[in-house]
């Protein structure tokens, strides 16, 4: 696979070409690959240096990532070449490759190599390439195109103050040099904006990766280039659904359960080989036993977080197993050690119902969800109660502000558009940080 090829410099002022970052790389190498060399860009005029910049975490495949195929053989019957753009309410979907093609050629393949690191016994299948499309600019993330409309009737810049930190959500935050190349967007964010700490924003998943920032980095580098962070619907103890989608799979362009059991088998099988998949999952040391992810209707048995390893060993998961034991849990936010140490406003729905498991006919892979069987409980439609409370926890932080602000109603995708939490991020942004020693 190609090096990682990337000039801060390049990516914000406007107008440019697409920026293309290969998040499946470890390089610490950046610079403009041959093919999209060219003039120098000029330095762009600062903003005002009133305006706190804004680092946006996107949610779950809400960064849009295009794949390359090349001469691939791991899915016969699909194409052997070509391109395809993958990301949620992708607005051109592919014609040529199906479902089922994608969902193979996205399956991540392990290397059982116990003397490796985990994060290194992934890799693509061959001919298969994933890159992140405009890494740092906010058309990586155009679900988020209301705050940035909110954030621009303020008098912000798009790409100058308001950038964006996408990465490849099959992978965790320790993978594709995410850290690296993050650090390296902020830091640069701060110095042409002025040098004022930048404010980080997180939805769903993307506060994972964020809180995953703050606690690999030192309290020094937090206290000059982080001004806050706002978590909305923050996912830090995973969500109960995570499990039942090793059964059933999940379509990325809707969030829809496939209705066939074809497409179900190969996107439950792309979810299996997936390390974000576990890290996503409902962590028993929050859950504990408090909701049923799964009923074998077969054998009668219920099991709820606490029983993730009887579940994969019953279902004769044995890599998934492997998997779950490495990264369940794997972002720490819970203990005052893995407090970020920082200003946090966070943000929540709930007074929805939302699917937190489902009743299967058995422990097989590829099953049809059944609407009727889906196991609900109060959340914002997509996240659980649990989850979305789970952050309280940092109320104990120690000098650092620390809120969670209910919206009531609410659902999960409707939050980051929500008028309400826009005008309240637009009042935090303006607030001077703690002084914190």
């Amino acid at each position: 696979m190609s090096r990682i090829r990337l000039t801060l410099a390049a990516l914000l002022p406007l107008p440019l070409p697409l920026v293309v970052l290969s998040p499946m790389q470890h390089s610490a190498a950046y610079g403009v690959a041959p093919h999209q060399a060219g003039p120098p860009p000029e330095t762009p005029d600062p903003p005002p240096r009133r305006k706190t910049p804004v680092v946006l975490f996107p949610a779950y495949h809400l960064t849009k990532l295009r794949v390359t195929v090349k001469n691939q053989t791991a899915a016969p019957g699909c194409p052997r070449s070509g391109t395809f753009g993958f990301w949620y309410r992708n607005d051109r979907p592919s014609t040529i490759f199906s479902q089922e093609c994608q969902d193979s050629l996205l399956t991540l393949r392990y290397r059982p190599d116990r003397s490796a690191p985990m994060r290194a016994r992934f890799s693509e299948q061959d001919g298969v390439d994933v890159r992140i499309l405009s890494f740092g600019r906010t058309e990586s993330a155009p679900f988020y195109e209301p705050m940035y409309r909110r954030l621009e009737a303020d008098g912000y810049v798009r790409n100058k103050n308001i950038v964006v930190a996408g990465y490849d959500s099959r992978l965790t935050p320790d993978m594709g040099d995410f850290l690296r190349r993050t650090r390296d967007l902020i830091e640069y964010t701060y110095r042409v904006n002025g040098d004022r700490p930048v404010h980080l924003v997180g939805h769903s998943n993307g506060p994972l990766y964020a809180q995953y920032l703050l606690t690999h980095t030192s309290k020094e580098w937090r206290k000059k280039y982080i001004h806050g962070f706002t978590p909305i619907a923050g996912n830090f103890p995973g969500q109960g659904l995570l499990y039942q989608v090793l059964f059933t799979g999940l379509n990325v362009q809707d969030f829809s359960t496939p209705t066939t059991r074809q497409q179900a088998s190969t996107s439950a099988r792309r979810y299996r080989s997936t390390p974000s998949t576990y890290m996503s999952a409902a962590d028993p040391a929050v859950f504990g036993d408090r909701e049923i992810v799964v009923r074998d209707t077969s054998s009668g048995r219920s099991y709820t977080p606490r029983d993730y390893r009887r579940l994969l060993a019953d279902a004769n998961l044995p890599l998934a197993r492997h998997l779950a034991e490495h990264y369940v849990g794997f972002v720490r936010f819970a203990r005052p050690r893995a407090f970020p140490r920082v200003d946090v406003y966070a943000e929540k729905g709930s007074g929805l119902p939302t699917v937190v498991g489902a009743r299967l006919r058995d422990l097989s892979a590829g099953q049809v969800a059944d609407a009727a069987g889906l196991v609900r409980r109060d959340g914002d439609g997509n996240q659980e109660d649990i989850t979305n409370n789970a952050v309280r926890v940092w109320r104990a932080m120690r000098c650092h502000r620390f809120s969670l602000t209910d919206n009531r109603g609410v659902g999960h995708f409707a939050l980051p558009g929500n008028r309400g939490v826009l005008d309240r991020l637009v009042r935090h942004l303006s607030r001077p940080r703690s002084k914190c020693r």
